[in-house]
């Protein structure tokens, strides 16, 4: 049986541009433990190829919003924190999926309260969700909390 450093033989370079990357995008990775090389003799960073699966997963994650944190956690949940296969890719995504609904769901209320508010032209400061007067809604929380109350209503 191989060990790792065997197994390890494409170069950074290699793994960056067969991935569309910059190679400090691997180093990141990598320092964030999404990734992880291997040293040759001569201390240079050496992958096994299933990294190019890895990165795939996500880039791919990634063009769904999911951020690295979650990325690194949803890699977590698997034995020897392997690289995914078609079957933990499709539990990944499935676990992913209620989430970009919710997110989309919010996003699409955005959309549409705003454009009734800021369409109507009176620019009232009376009547509009985004006004805050005095700061009173400060022990309610941070961010923008009437227009989240009004966003969150389905």
């Amino acid at each position: 049986m191989k060990n790792n450093l065997e197994e390890a033989k494409l170069t950074v370079g290699k793994v960056a541009k067969r991935c569309g990357v910059k190679v400090s995008t691997l180093h990141f990775y990598e320092e964030k433990g999404l990734i992880r090389s291997w040293r040759n003799q001569g201390n240079q960073r050496r992958y096994k190829a299933e990294v190019l699966r890895r990165i795939s997963v996500i880039k791919a994650a990634q063009k769904m919003g999911i951020s690295l944190q979650e990325i690194k956690e949803a890699f977590a949940t698997l034995p020897n924190n392997r690289t995914p296969d078609t079957k933990d890719w499709e539990k990944l995504a499935s676990n992913w999926r209620e989430n970009l609904t919710t997110r989309i769901h919010y996003l699409e209320n955005l959309r549409d309260y705003l454009s009734g508010c800021i369409g109507c032209g009176c620019l009232s400061l009376n009547h509009c969700p985004l006004y805050n007067k005095d700061d009173e809604l400060a022990a309610e929380g941070v961010g923008p909390v009437i227009l989240d109350r009004k966003v969150k209503k389905v």
